[in-house]
């Protein structure tokens, strides 16, 4: 089992570089620091993506509200992060249009904003589809379900989405960490470290088996997350930055519009509220609530909050309620601020990154960022790593990207002499092929070879979602699944999707689970269903009033 070799392995020798926490930025920090050369592990108190970079709302953007507080420099950097995954993974990371309604009395005028978004395009080098100023009567031709009460017209502008989700796109760089001889556990957390000599000794725990262990490295790099801080405590790290929450909520809806746009609101509070298309489904919010502690729960004002903006915004056949919910995405925003400041005027904080290099005891605490500056995390860890004396092979290795034009011309070659998307589900929105190929990357010609060797294997096994029997087998023995939800929420979207109800019901999940876990697959059905309902963090700490010390570790 992966897990358990990669858990054996932890004990074993001394890694160059420790790092803690398998959000995005602990996944990009693994996943450079192998590719170039160093002896890397990256451990997870929980899964992998398993808290705040599973809560986001699957956009890679440059950051267009940042103009308002004038970070020109700060929106120029997430331009040119946001073009840099657009050329690098093109089937994961892709354009999208940004569809705006004004309305009268706003703090902006309608022209004003629309001149911000030619900055904005210029800023972003040109990039993307150029701006456009949108009528009321063009608006209600080409999206007819916005209500236009108030509205004096509204512009159209760009920027990039991920296909599939945003823990997904983290696995990647995982298995990117692991492909180039790294290590990588989930449901292994930090117990505290100490300094040994000319390195560090952290004290881990198997979460699900109890078992303990030590993990010897030179440099420890805390990727913790919303964590970092209370991680920092038990170390003796002391910082010139801390960490604010902001909480954000997200529901899923049956799809409101057959679109393949992001349609853009000011909300009641005057921040953006989108709209999103989510394949057969629709992702609505955000909120932005100040909380004191990471683990966050929707609440009933959050949902009337969501629910009252979109009714108030689009026309529907009927206003949504509760019952309409399918899944909920509740996080926070770890916001890096410096000592003493950032309370008064948090509403204005950018999730900028910041990196504090402790060099004489080999220690590194990443702060904030956001998926959208993923690579330049990983490029800064790197050299920060190098800067505290830990050689890097090969420094000037491309350790990010899609697989080159080789590999992909020889899947879709192959993909179609097996006539592959005559499989393609009914009701799919794209061919088998682009689907396979974006998920998997090279790892999708096994697939293929599944697929012609037992073509049951090209059968969807869940009602409503595309997801084939060949791609849980490859889950099972790739993708390090320790529980039911690490596969339905997080290498999958299905709980995102499909009704928990219906999920229960459903015989397909029950034979997934035979292949997932074997002779556990009843006990970790149970243990997944028994967990909270309707919530994102089914089987998680979401929403917890007491903490131990586990609670503040990765």
């Amino acid at each position: 089992m992966l897990r358990a070799t990669n858990i054996d392995s932890l004990s074993r020798g001394t890694f160059d570089v420790l790092v803690l926490g398998a959000g995005i930025n602990g996944a990009v920090a693994a996943a450079a620091l192998a590719a170039k050369g160093a002896k890397v592990a990256l451990i997870d108190r929980g899964d992998f993506a398993g808290f705040t970079s599973q809560e986001s709302s699957n956009l890679a953007w440059g950051g267009i509200k940042y103009m308002e507080t004038f970070e020109f420099p700060l929106v120029r950097k997430l331009c040119v992060s946001r073009n840099l995954l657009l050329r690098s993974y093109p089937s994961a990371v892709q354009e999208i249009r940004f569809y705006t309604a004004h309305e009268r009395g706003f703090r902006h005028g309608l022209f004003k904003l629309f001149l911000g978004t030619w900055l904005y395009w210029i800023i972003g080098s040109f990039f993307t589809k150029i701006p456009r100023l949108l009528s009321r009567r063009t608006i209600a031709r080409e999206e007819p379900t916005i209500n236009l009460d108030g509205c004096d017209g509204g512009f159209e502008y760009s920027d990039a989405y991920l296909v599939d989700n945003d823990a997904r796109f983290v696995w990647g760089f995982v298995r990117s960490a692991l492909d180039h001889g790294g290590r990588a556990a989930n449901y292994v957390e930090s117990l505290g470290a100490r300094r040994d000599g000319d390195g560090w000794l952290t004290r881990a725990r198997d979460v699900l088996s109890g078992r303990e262990l030590t993990i010897r490295s030179r440099v420890l790099v805390n990727a913790c997350g919303p964590f970092v801080d209370a991680h920092n405590a038990l170390t003796g790290q002391r910082t010139s930055h801390r960490h604010i929450f902001s909480k954000g909520i997200h529901l899923i809806v049956d799809r409101l519009t057959s679109s393949r746009r992001v349609l853009t609101f000011f909300a009641d509070d005057g921040r953006l509220f989108f709209v999103i298309p989510m394949g057969s489904r629709t992702c609505i919010g955000t909120t932005d609530t100040r909380v004191e502690r990471p683990h966050t729960e929707v609440t009933a004002e959050d949902r009337r909050f969501v629910l009252s903006n979109i009714n108030k915004r689009l026309r529907l056949p009927r206003p949504l309620i509760e019952a309409d919910i399918i899944a909920e995405r509740c996080g926070v925003r770890p916001l890096a601020v410096q000592e003493g400041g950032g309370a008064a005027d948090w509403l204005q904080l950018s999730r900028k990154h910041v990196l504090e290099v402790d060099r004489q005891q080999g220690h590194v605490s990443v702060f904030g960022g956001k998926l959208t500056d993923c690579i330049n995390v990983g490029d800064e860890i790197c050299a920060a790593v190098q800067e505290l004396g830990v050689a890097l092979p090969r420094p000037a290795q491309r350790w990010y990207g899609e697989p080159g034009e080789g590999a992909r011309g020889a899947f879709f070659e192959r993909a179609r002499l097996l006539e592959l998307d005559a499989l393609t589900p009914p009701g799919s929105s794209e061919p088998l092929s682009a689907r396979l190929w974006r998920r998997y990357g090279a790892e999708a010609l096994e697939l293929l070879e599944a697929i012609q060797r037992d073509p049951r294997m090209a059968d969807a096994l869940i009602e409503g979602v595309d997801d084939l029997r060949c791609e849980v087998a490859h889950a099972a023995r790739r993708e390090m699944i320790a529980k039911l939800e690490d596969f339905l929420r997080r290498r999958t979207k299905i709980s995102l999707l499909v009704r928990r109800e219906e999920l229960a019901r459903s015989p397909g999940l029950r034979e997934a689970c035979r292949i997932l876990f074997g002779d556990e697959a009843d006990r970790r059905l149970e243990e997944y269903f028994q967990g909270s309902p309707g919530t994102a963090h089914a089987d998680s700490t979401c929403g917890r009033e007491c903490y131990s010390a586990s609670d503040f570790t990765p």
